[in-house]
């Protein structure tokens, strides 16, 4: 069914990704320095201990705020801190 890694049994099994999806993958994992594989190792443990650490995803609710100038918005630092923490 598996294979020994150590003292840990292991499960082969097959994915099919997409090839834009793969050589993002693959470019990923070269940046990184590490395989495919572990990269997708990583992965699959972040989204499986997410939930441990308190890290699931929760939405944010920004405000929008409107300009005067189509296309145009100039905020200094110090609005945008008065914005978001009043």
């Amino acid at each position: 069914m598996g294979q020994k890694c150590g003292t840990l049994l292991t499960v082969r099994t097959t994915l099919d990704i997409p090839d834009p999806t793969y050589r993002q993958l693959k470019a990923r994992a070269a940046m990184r320095g590490c395989s495919v594989k572990d990269l997708i190792l990583r992965g699959i443990d972040v989204e499986l201990n997410r939930e441990k650490h308190g890290q699931a995803k929760k939405r944010v609710a920004l405000p929008l705020i409107r300009s005067k100038r189509a296309g145009w918005l100039r905020l200094s630092n110090k609005t945008i801190h008065e914005i978001l923490l009043p």
